[in-house]
């Protein structure tokens, strides 16, 4: 999953939105253009800042789990490196999964695979993991209530290269394939499994205790970010890459791992991961040639030959993904006008998803009325959420809120008639409520500064004031996270993190990390038992009914504000870099990239 899109600017210290001359990039390499290295544009103002793979939701940056991909190979990989979603072997550490008949179990073949350090990679290590979710699942960013690994009733270790995970029932062997075991990284227990620096290796992760002090260990040691390159934690490795360098400003160089054994072996031996603090200092890179792999903005498409002229080929990269604002339900001053769907009704029927997605993506991207991706097809969509319930229509808009207790006064909606009646405001919002909000929202792209500008005017004609903040989207995650009332963090009321799509899914969309209550990425405190029944459905059933029951049932009940959901990033690739498709689920692979002249 993720949240999705810098180093500071060599030649001057700039703020985001300013134009910088050409040739400044904000590095001082320059394009390689040769079979040892490649310098690839990492998303404008998304710093790397987290290298264990073992994601929180102060760290949900797709970024960040593809470095970690490269240093440690899934348990089982999913991707569309290929053109489309499946389980690719190559970069898997299993190489078979068994589920019984009755679909209440998995037997799981490891290869025969080894750590850079020459030990074995064992049934041990996914204990070491599956120890560490289960004593600290409430801080996974994965975890959700009922699932993994509350529905692992047990692990149970055959030999070195066999183990069997046993469910608490029957489910969707796609959905535990695609969704739950695609989480599962094995680490590597000889060296990880210590409570603190000092400490010797034992089998510390089998008590609970235990398992709780090697967590903050391992968490506390990912926090330095400055010594991702010499911290001896992080050079035991299963994967393509090793890290030579990770710096505070984002700047990463991963180095092939010379000992790696698997499907996946780098073909490029230095991979250059480049950030920069706006859109406009990577465009300028790809202007002066020192990037081999970036992109340009929607709103660059009419420079297309420009960049093609310079030995280019441009290509969208599209995602399955979503994209939205995630309501804070639980604000002190809107959380219960929040809750009021009416009010959801009124504000979603303010925004005009048509019009945005032609004219400040350029085509670019497509409407979104729902929980599942709308950009490729797919059985999981409803018929519902395809044809829009809420569509474009400010009066409409104004008419949900004057026909419930609200008056338009000096151009802002004011709550007038309280009380919980068809036709007043609703429980919790006190007479004299102005319905005005504010979203914090993702810095340095011109598309989302121009998105939520036109939002804003839109939200004007209905009688609501929308009013926006902008941060590094590290800095929105951080300050829009789950919460409660009394929480000073819980100020916030609407976030905003997807300039190239907020979510990213796993093969099989299901809402248990977005939508289900208390789900893990459930960042508003979004919550509905009738929907967390359709989600438990959806995966534990082979139909694809329960998945489009789900799709209609939120795209009626409007958890969050549906945006129109872009291309992941238009590429920028330069000619002759080949070898690999771009992954629908934005995870980038260095190992999958080659110089084919």
């Amino acid at each position: 999953m993720s949240p999705a899109r810098t180093t500071l600017v060599a030649c001057a210290v700039v703020s985001a939105g300013t134009l910088l001359l050409a040739g400044c990039s904000g590095t001082n390499d320059t394009s390689s253009a040769s079979p040892d290295s490649i310098n690839y544009a990492l998303p404008a103002n998304f710093t790397p800042n987290w290298i264990l793979p073992i994601g929180t939701a102060a760290h949900l940056n797709t970024n960040n789990r593809s470095i970690a991909d490269s240093l440690w190979e899934r348990l089982v990989a999913y991707d569309g490196s290929t053109g489309k979603i499946a389980w690719n072997k190559k970069a898997s550490i299993a190489t078979a999964a068994d589920f019984a008949a009755d679909g209440k179990s998995v037997k799981v073949t490891l290869g025969d695979r080894s750590w850079s350090d020459g030990k074995p990679i064992t049934s041990r290590d996914v204990e070491f993991w599956f120890n560490l979710i289960k004593a600290n699942k409430a801080e996974w960013a994965g975890y959700n209530p009922g699932k993994a690994p509350d529905n692992w009733t047990s692990f149970k270790t055959v030999d070195d290269r066999h183990f069997t995970i046993t469910f608490d029932k029957a489910y969707n062997s796609q959905w535990m394939l695609a969704n739950q075991f695609s989480e599962i990284t094995p680490l590597p227990q000889h060296v990880w499994d210590r409570t603190d620096a000092s400490a010797k290796v034992s089998d510390a992760d089998r008590t609970a205790a235990g398992a709780k002090k090697v967590w903050t260990y391992l968490n506390s040691a990912a926090k330095n970010i400055s010594r991702y390159d010499k911290d001896t934690l992080w050079k035991t490795i299963s994967g393509p890459y090793a890290v030579k360098s990770f710096a505070t400003s984002g700047k990463v160089v991963l180095a092939a791992n010379k000992k790696y054994d698997g499907g996946e072996k780098a073909n490029i031996a230095t991979v250059n991961l480049l950030p920069f603090t706006t859109a406009d200092a990577e465009k300028n890179a790809l202007r002066s040639g020192s990037v081999d792999y970036g992109y340009i903005e929607a709103t660059d498409l009419d420079q297309k030959d420009r960049f093609t002229a310079q030995g280019y080929t441009v290509k969208p990269w599209s995602g399955w993904a979503i994209t939205y604002m995630p309501y804070n339900f639980n604000n002190p001053a809107m959380g219960a006008v929040f809750k009021q769907l009416y009010a959801r009704q009124a504000v979603q029927r303010s925004i005009d998803q048509t019009s945005l997605a032609k004219v400040i993506f350029n085509g670019t991207a497509v409407p979104g009325y729902g929980p599942v991706p709308q950009a490729q097809a797919s059985d999981f969509v409803s018929q519902v959420q395809k044809d829009n319930p809420y569509p474009f229509s400010t009066s409409a808009a104004k008419s949900l809120l004057t026909g419930h207790g609200w008056q338009e006064k000096g151009g802002v909606m004011v709550c007038t008639d309280p009380g919980t009646g068809d036709a007043q405001c609703g429980e919790g919002v006190a007479e004299g409520t102005k319905f005005e909000m504010q979203v914090l929202s993702q810095s340095g792209s011109a598309v989302t500064d121009n998105m939520m500008s036109s939002i804003q005017s839109s939200l004007e004609k209905t009688g609501i004031k929308f009013s926006i903040k902008t941060a590094p989207v590290n800095s929105v995650l951080s300050q829009t996270p789950q919460c409660t009332s009394g929480q000073p963090i819980c100020k916030w009321q609407l976030s905003f993190f997807g300039t190239a799509g907020s979510w990213y899914f796993n093969a099989f969309p299901t809402g248990d990390s977005l939508f289900q209550t208390k789900g893990g990425s459930n960042f508003g405190n979004y919550s509905n038992p009738d929907v967390d029944k359709l989600i438990t459905a959806s995966t534990t059933s082979s139909s694809s009914q329960e998945v489009q029951d789900y799709s209609a049932a939120l795209a009626k009940d409007l958890p969050v504000i549906w945006l129109p959901a872009p291309d992941y990033q238009i590429s920028v690739v330069k000619n002759g870099l080949g070898g690999f498709s771009q992954d629908s689920l934005a995870n980038f692979h260095p190992a999958q990239w080659k110089w084919t002249k």
